[in-house]
């Protein structure tokens, strides 16, 4: 049983910075952030960086039964302190080790709430708490982040509260992003010769989920808009549950409440949003004892490839047969789980297993093969099924399972995946969220839940071009700044731009193989599918000798080039093994990878690059081996749509 997850070495009290009776100040423990709290009739918040003001007077505010929490704020006591610690996550994601550095200013109100706010170098967050005694009832929320001029947006635009959020990151100016629309979040803001900004929240729990949109009254400014809580709903299908009608309230919860935080991550380079863990550090402590079980691993997936395998003495399809072949592969491979995808039950009816399958024996055979088997499944028939679901699945061995298509997250569908995370973990079972939200928390209470979707993914290329190279250097910025993604890469039928077409039973993607490959260290994910079939993987044995060996969780992360929606160079060490992947978009670049992250002595690298065609035949690459120490500087040259990946091994 693993028990210690944080270490607390240094908390003590600040003198707090109070310009006047109205106003308070708060900075990041290097100095280079401000926050200053200004409580007048309302309360605002502004924000410098490096001595320059990026966010200007945002007014925020919680309306809670009949009153407004934030208008005509009485402070009865402020309180700062700096806290120094350790955290050492169950489920490592970018670090063995996560530095829990920040400074915070409690502002506790003569009517029982407070307000946090708590600044860290790479940017800052607030909540609101509660200390009511009778539950609450919340009507609204006013957060808003209002900047001088217009900037530039990564706006992900929603057309409906009713989404995968799977969208297209979109560049917008902010003076044209007008109430009539919105996003979800993470957004980012591109300011000027100055930072980035990400706006996310972390610690969602018994609330909506945010989204973001423009205001009526000041064009540089963006706005929360939540879901309200659903009054009258309809099924559709075995997955579509739709809302007909909402009340006029976001949520009903307890009158002791710690409401989500609102978060801001500011990056003064690009890269520095891929190293953020804001998100997970300023999520709630794990909630589970015994941990041993929880294993991350890759995946061999059936459903993107359409069970498309060949050279085989069976029919290929979604029978016993077929499974047997994923879960040998798996073993051969040394690929922890397989999945069976839709098809393997009934709809509506987790009990009645697809005649084809003999679970039974399926089960028995992955347990022999030490592959374990990760089930998909409908949410609402899961939620109408539960125990006695959960309760097969825990006597067939089952390791986890995928549950797909909630596409809400009102405060109702948030406590469903709460929920149902904890009645997995009561039955050993790894959860992967499909049709989802973006990560906000849920994965450090309880960290079975080991990736989730929400993201423009590699599915995308079964019916459009959405899975641009593009997409994919964009992604890693935004969406995984909020936690894993389950992007699914590995495709092994590769295309240039104009070669692509979107074929649904025989998918191909976008950008080259190596662009592939490298996602398997761009992307984090503790649960990483191969998307392909068994069949092409096993025609590549020289990928295969990179996709066996590569983690799937990371002892430290070290982004050494980046920019958004242009490309990513970065290096992850898993023991004392260093991996290095780049990617780019449509455009053709050449990297230098410093290779002084290393220790001292002499390592094997082994890379796998685009070929000298990859621009005309995009699954064209090399495989090269050489010598390096901590004073090489590679060069690096990237297709349109490539990618470039590495393994370090000492020697």
């Amino acid at each position: 049983m693993k028990k210690l997850l944080l270490t607390t070495f240094i908390v003590f009290l600040l003198p707090f910075v109070q310009l006047n009776a109205k106003d308070f100040q708060v900075q990041s423990p290097d100095g280079k952030i401000i926050v200053t709290i200004k409580n007048t009739e309302r309360i605002f918040y502004s924000v410098s960086f490096e001595g320059g003001e990026i966010i200007s007077d945002s007014p925020i505010s919680l309306t809670v039964n009949d009153g407004i929490l934030g208008i005509n704020a009485k402070v009865k006591r402020s309180h700062t302190e700096e806290v120094y610690r350790e955290i050492h996550p169950v489920v490592r994601q970018k670090s063995a080790v996560i530095t829990d550095h920040y400074n915070q200013l409690r502002l506790d109100f003569k009517r029982a709430y407070s307000l946090l706010v708590r600044v860290y170098d790479d940017g800052l967050a607030f909540r609101w708490e509660t200390g009511f005694k009778d539950d609450i009832t919340v009507l609204a929320e006013e957060f808003t982040v209002c900047l001088r001029a217009d900037q530039e947006v990564f706006f992900p635009q929603e057309n409906s509260m009713y989404t995968h959020q799977e969208r297209e990151y979109l560049r917008l100016a902010l003076s044209g992003i007008t109430p009539e629309i919105f996003s979800s979040i993470p957004l980012l803001i591109d300011i000027k010769d100055g930072p980035k900004v990400a706006v996310t929240e972390a610690g969602l729990y018994d609330y909506p989920g945010m989204y973001l949109s423009g205001t009526e009254d000041d064009p540089y400014c963006l706005k929360g808009i939540f879901p309200y809580y659903p009054l009258e709903t309809k099924q559709t299908s075995d997955r579509d549950v739709k809302i007909i009608k909402r009340t006029d309230y976001m949520a009903k919860t307890k009158g002791d409440m710690s409401f989500p935080w609102r978060v801001l991550v500011i990056a003064g380079k690009d890269g520095q949003l891929i190293e953020s863990q804001m998100v997970f550090k300023l999520s709630g402590e794990t909630r589970l004892h015994d941990l041993s079980w929880i294993k991350p691993g890759k995946v061999a997936w059936d459903w993107w490839n359409a069970n498309n395998v060949y050279d085989v003495d069976f029919e290929a399809g979604i029978n016993t047969e077929t499974y047997k072949h994923y879960i040998d592969f798996a073993s051969e491979y040394e690929i922890e789980y397989i999945i069976m995808d839709e098809g393997w039950y009934e709809l509506g009816d987790l009990m009645k297993v697809n005649p084809e399958i003999d679970m039974e024996e399926l089960t028995s055979y992955a347990k022999q093969k030490n592959v374990g088997i990760i089930l998909w499944v409908i949410w609402k028939t899961l939620d109408d099924q539960l125990d006695e679901a959960l309760e097969q699945f825990e006597k067939w061995e089952i390791k986890g399972i995928k549950v797909d298509f909630m596409q809400r997250d009102d405060q109702w569908m948030v406590n469903y995946y709460w929920r149902i995370a904890k009645a997995a973990a009561d039955h050993h079972l790894l959860v992967d969220f499909h049709g989802s939200y973006k990560p906000s928390g849920l994965r450090r209470a309880y960290p079975n839940v080991l990736t989730r979707e929400g993201v423009r993914g590699l599915e995308w290329s079964k019916w459009s071009d959405g899975a641009s190279p593009e997409n994919a250097v964009t992604i890693p910025f935004i969406r995984m700044l909020a936690g894993p993604l389950d992007y699914t890469p590995g495709a092994m039928i590769n295309a240039t731009e104009s070669q692509f077409k979107a074929v649904y039973s025989k998918p191909m993607s976008q950008g080259t193989r190596c662009q592939q490959m490298a996602m398997y260290v761009v992307y984090e994910s503790p649960l990483q599918m191969l998307a392909d079939s068994p069949t092409h993987y096993m025609k590549e044995e020289e990928c295969m000798e990179f996709l066996t060996a590569v983690p799937t969780v990371w002892d430290e992360t070290v982004v050494l080039d980046a920019s958004v929606g242009n490309f990513v160079l970065l290096a992850r060490r898993s023991g004392n093994e260093w991996y290095i992947g780049a990617m780019t978009d449509w455009d053709p670049r050449d990297l230098k990878a410093d290779l002084s992250f290393l220790h001292d002595g002499e390592y094997t690298l082994t890379s796998w690059q685009d070929g000298f065609n990859a621009n005309r035949n995009a699954e064209d690459y090399k495989k090269s081996v050489m010598t390096v120490t901590m004073d090489n500087v590679l060069d690096i040259h990237l297709a349109p749509g490539g990618g470039w990946v590495a393994r370090i091994v000492p020697r």
